[in-house]
């Protein structure tokens, strides 16, 4: 009797902790998502504020008067941009990838390093999208916003799309890099050399051919 008790008990407090570390994760990616859904969507304002207050600083007009061709072309490239996101958001999840770039962020504000997991527990993922390039979700916003740019012969959206992409290459890019780099070590180094950093097919050039 006592044996089948202290097994059930066991069982009990096993399950009892899964729950408390599945409502941890929960919280913990609630509160993320609370945090960063509302930077991001200032993030996002102040991004296209700038890039009209450049492009009218700089004496830009308003449209570009690109021929119908190339604005149909343009909207093609947009619905494009929009597939590549939503393949990367889906093969990741939107949570997930939230939650990671939340943790990237407070990590460099926090001056933490950046091998320190901080909550993060997904593996490194490098199928689907990221076949194809390490960052497919930057690569489909940047296609949709030129894409958009082109439809609507916008300059000041052609001002945000250089924007957007120095912004990606410059500063995004390297820091999450250097996480990735300091969480997972050589299988990242691996994939890194194989797989262009942005722009997918992109030929890249082996250490060992240098």
């Amino acid at each position: 009797m006592l044996p089948t008790l202290a097994v059930k008990w066991s069982s009990q407090i096993a399950h009892g902790a899964d729950c408390w570390a599945l409502n941890e994760r929960l919280a913990a990616t609630v509160r993320a998502i609370a945090v960063a859904a509302p930077i991001i969507g200032a993030l996002i304002l102040a991004l296209f504020a700038a890039s009209y207050l450049i492009s009218v600083l700089l004496g830009f007009p308003a449209s570009l008067g690109l021929p119908t061709i190339v604005r149909y072309l343009g909207g093609a490239v947009a619905l494009l941009g929009v597939a590549m996101a939503a393949w990367a958001v889906k093969a990741r999840g939107a949570a997930s990838m939230i939650v990671s770039t939340y943790v990237t962020f407070a990590k460099a504000i926090r001056w933490t390093p950046a091998s320190e997991m901080a909550g993060r527990t997904e593996p490194l993922v490098i199928s689907g999208p990221q076949k194809y390039t390490r960052n497919p979700l930057y690569f489909g916003v940047v296609v949709t916003v030129l894409g958009w740019a082109l439809a609507g012969t916008s300059s000041f959206v052609f001002v945000a799309t250089v924007i957007l992409l120095l912004w990606f290459t410059l500063v995004m890019i390297p820091m999450e890099e250097r996480e990735l780099r300091a969480l997972f070590g050589e299988e990242w180094v691996r994939y890194s050399e194989g797989t262009p950093m942005l722009i997918p097919f992109t030929k890249r050039k082996n250490h060992s051919e240098a």
